[in-house]
C-alpha cells in the first residue's frame, strides 16, 4: 500500500521523511537491520543472522508491500539515513477483517526524538481510513520497557502472553506480551 510521503518535525527541531521504502533505500535498509538487531535484545533477530537479506530479496520485499492492499511498510529517513521502519498488516478473512497488526523499530541513535509517537499516529491514521478496522494488536518482549511505555502511551492494553517465546543466547527465556488498542 502506497502512501504520500509525510514530514515530519523531531523533537530536536530537525526534519524527517515517512514513506514508503523504494529501491534507493535498499542498502541503507539492509544497514538498518543489522544495526538495530544488534543494539537490543528485544528484536527478533541476532545481527549475523541479518545475512540472509539480500539486495535482491529487500527489492522484491518492497515492491510486494508497496503492491499490496493489506500491508503498509513506511520508513523513516532522518538526513537521508534509514532511522526505523513500521508496518500494519490488515487480515483479510470475514471473521477477522476487523484486525490489523502493527509493529515498529527504530535504532537506537533515533530514540527519543518523537518519531516512534509520530509513526504510531501515521499507522493510526491508516487504520481509521478503514470502517471495519477496529483493533489494533501488537507484541512487544519481556523486558522492553520503553517499547512498553510508547505502546500504552498510545493506547494499548496487554491482554495476553506468550510464555518463554525466544531464548537469549545466554539461555534466559523471555515471554512476549499482546496488546490490544481498540479504535
Amino acid at each position: 500500500m502506497v502512501i504520500e510521503d509525510k514530514w515530519i518535525t523531531l523533537k530536536d527541531g530537525r526534519k524527517a521523511l515517512l514513506r514508503n521504502p523504494g529501491e534507493a533505500d535498499i542498502e541503507g535498509m539492509l544497514e538498518y537491520l543489522r544495526v538495530s538487531a544488534g543494539e537490543t535484545e528485544f528484536i527478533l533477530r541476532y545481527p549475523e543472522e541479518c545475512g540472509k537479506y539480500t539486495y535482491e530479496g529487500e527489492q522484491k520485499l518492497f515492491a510486494q508491500w508497496n503492491a499490496s492492499e493489506e500491508d503498509c511498510v513506511l520508513i523513516c529517513l532522518v538526513d537521508g539515513k534509514v532511522a526505523g521502519n513500521c508496518q500494519i498488516k490488515f487480515k483479510t478473512n470475514l471473521k477477522t477483517k476487523h484486525r490489523a497488526s502493527v509493529a515498529i523499530a527504530l535504532t537506537k541513535e533515533f530514540w527519543n526524538l518523537g518519531i516512534g509517537t509520530q509513526m504510531f499516529e501515521e499507522l493510526i491514521s491508516i487504520a481509521k481510513a478503514r470502517p471495519e478496522v477496529t483493533q489494533l494488536e501488537l507484541e512487544f518482549i519481556e523486558g522492553n520497557v520503553r517499547a512498553r511505555a510508547l505502546y500504552e502511551k498510545m493506547g494499548f492494553r496487554i491482554v495476553a502472553v506468550h510464555p518463554n517465546f525466544i531464548r537469549l543466547k545466554n539461555g534466559k527465556l523471555l515471554n512476549e506480551y499482546l496488546m490490544v488498542k481498540e479504535l
